[in-house]
């Protein structure tokens, strides 16, 4: 088993874990949770071998494989399916011994690759990748032709596919589609090794963890049972802060009280219906996370139309490629749509027109006079001027506003005393998304457009902010990965699938049911063409391997383009590296470096920028090259 005995741990002047003292017991299902920038990476730094204890004892069984996902990928010429083969080392081995030995020797490797079931190792990575969203037709092309996201799942079908004992998994659902995710969970749920996981995704963390480790404080802290059962366990540990759950108490029997009064009558019954909604979300919510650092709400719109959009016939999509057609779509104050469906199906698309950043092909849009829009994507966090303040951003929208009034509202989202003055240049990514959901909420919208809001964001902050969309008064559209956000805060799901957006009738969980019958559909379709002779032997693999250069070469310009931008993307990585090696030295920190720290984080926060950048354009042309080399 795994053992951390009096275990003290820090990362430069600062001290993570104090005096921690657990065992992890084989084939356990662990979730690590805990604030951001508590120390859980580091942990998993720490039973990597990659970062030293610096007081106490930890031990890992020597005997065991340990697998875990890489954090980039080399710019490959294997295919998708050699590459996630390379997870299992031993079956790598000895089929490079088989195909170098002759004769003698032979039938020992071959009973040895038929003991650890190598000969359906092709057909497991097929199948892994299938899940994570690979259609069929791509696990043969090359490494390099994926972009940054689905190189990311490549690295985790590997780690997957490893025979592993131990599995350590750092927000794995980051770069995954709700498809892939709930995929990636019945995995997991099956997978008979010990399990690591972070993450800030609750019902991910329900569904396959069986005990919780809480970092907070510098403690450590293992409780028995799934994220639900932790959350109701340490809100009695904080019996003594529990007014802000008395509160929502007082305020679910008020809301009873009004729905047993006016469901019956006709006048009343929508607006009892409304309250009868917000009462069952509220009800999700564990009286946990009462010592939350923040909290905040929606200001009612300034106006409210009667109605805020309708879409008529619309069809959009990038040039003369349509990703949706034919969507009918009204939106009206108060409704709550989540929309859902395979990755690339086209939800951002439908939200970036929604928000007036794309034009339709066809079709009619009507939007109300006085339609307020508020609209989160990941690439507002590229807006913010990383030079300035919280406190300057927020002034920038209201001049007339007392700072003091201000200072409180930031203080809502955790920017307190000298953050509200600093420049937002180091924050992390938590911190970047929390203020630019500040600055959106702060400007009342009537119509809310959410883009994967989550993402950066820890539980304390998806609870908080969960808690406040309840509340909100408006319209609102949503993607998300995260199932416990849709649930708590949608009414209304439309699927976005086959070029199409329709309301799909049922909850999350059919959802996941439908899922799972179309998975098994699209195996049984794929599962001859890939068991052939045919497909697996070596003149089938080169047959493919031609075609696929011919389109390739035809797509020369634009593929030396995406290779330019993957350069550039090399040579900052490598920059970022050496910024974070000098920044990851204690003497970095001390008084007579504070100027030379200050330009340090100046730079890195400026790389970040272009990195991101260049990393959306090589994302979107490589998207372009994969499109025109599928079809």
């Amino acid at each position: 088993m795994i053992v951390f005995s009096n275990l003290s741990l820090r990362r430069g002047p600062k001290a993570l874990l104090e005096g921690a003292s657990f065992s992890i017991h084989p084939g356990q299902k662990v979730g690590l949770t805990g604030a951001n920038g508590v120390g859980k990476s580091s942990l998993f730094a720490l039973i990597r071998g990659e970062l030293g204890q610096d007081s106490g004892v930890f031990s890992l069984p020597p005997a065991w494989v340990l697998a875990h996902v890489k954090q980039e990928t080399p710019s490959s010429a294997q295919t998708a399916l050699e590459y996630a083969l390379q997870g299992d080392e031993e079956y790598v081995n000895l089929h490079a011994q088989i195909v170098e030995a002759e004769g003698a020797g032979l039938g020992e490797l071959h009973a040895r690759l038929d003991a650890i079931n190598g000969y359906t190792a092709e057909s497991r990575a097929a199948t892994l990748l299938h899940g994570l969203g690979f259609k069929p037709e791509e696990i043969q092309r090359p490494v390099s032709s994926f972009s940054g996201g689905w190189r990311m799942r490549l690295n985790l079908a590997q780690a997957l596919m490893c025979r592993s004992d131990l599995l350590l998994l750092d927000e794995p659902t980051n770069h995954l589609d709700l498809d892939a995710v709930i995929w990636l969970q019945d995995w997991l749920k099956g997978y008979r090794g010990t399990l690591l996981l972070i993450s800030h995704d609750r019902e991910f963390l329900d569904a396959i963890c069986t005990q919780i480790a809480h970092i907070e404080q510098s403690r450590l802290t293992l409780y028995g049972g799934n994220y639900s059962t932790f959350e109701i366990t340490r809100a009695e540990k904080l019996a003594q802060q529990q007014s802000a759950y008395e509160k929502q108490k007082r305020e679910r029997e008020h809301m009873q009280r009004y729905v047993d009064r006016f469901r019956a009558q006709a006048t009343k019954a929508r607006q009892a219906q409304s309250r009868l909604k917000a009462l069952e979300r509220m009800e999700l919510i564990a009286p946990a996370h009462v010592d939350s650092p923040f909290s905040f709400s929606f200001r009612d719109p300034e106006k409210m139309p009667d109605r805020l959009l309708n879409m008529s016939g619309v069809s959009v999509g990038y040039g003369d490629k349509t990703i949706i057609a034919n969507v009918r779509l009204q939106i009206l104050p108060g409704e709550r749509i989540g929309l859902i469906g395979p990755n690339g199906a086209g939800k951002s698309t439908l939200i970036k027109f929604l928000a007036g950043n794309l034009s339709a092909q066809a079709g009619e849009c009507w939007q109300a006079q006085d339609l307020k829009v508020g609209y989160f994507a990941q690439h507002q966090l590229e807006q913010l001027k990383i030079d300035q303040s919280p406190l300057q951003h927020l002034r920038a929208l209201d001049k007339q506003a007392r700072e003091q009034d201000l200072r409180n509202y930031l203080g809502g989202f955790a920017f307190h005393g000298e953050r509200v003055d600093e420049a937002v240049a180091p924050f992390s990514g938590g911190e970047k998304a929390r203020l630019a959901l500040a600055l959106l909420i702060y400007q009342r919208p009537n119509l809310l457009l959410l883009d994967e809001p989550t993402n950066h964001l820890d539980l304390d902050m998806r609870l908080a902010l969960s808690m406040a969309l309840q509340a909100f008064n408006g319209a609102m559209v949503i993607v998300s990965h995260d199932r416990h956000m849709l649930k708590t805060v949608t009414d209304q799901l439309i699927l976005v699938d086959s070029g199409k957006a329709t309301e799909f009738e049922g909850d999350l969980d059919d959802y996941a049911v439908w899922l799972q019958n179309r998975f098994r559909d699209e195996e049984a379709v794929s599962k001859p063409i890939e068991t052939t002779t045919a497909a697996h032997s070596a003149a089938g693999r080169k047959d493919q391997r031609r075609e696929s250069a011919e389109k390739r070469k035809q797509l020369q310009p634009l593929k030396r383009k995406v290779d330019q931008l993957e350069q550039e993307m090399h040579k900052l990585n490598q920059q970022k590296s050496k910024l974070e090696e000098s920044l990851a030295d204690p003497d970095t920190y001390t008084e007579a470096n504070k100027t030379k720290l200050k330009q340090w984080l100046l730079d890195k926060s400026a790389l970040e920028a272009r990195l991101e950048t260049v990393e959306l354009e090589w994302m979107t042309l490589s998207e372009e090259y994969e499109t025109a080399l599928a079809e």
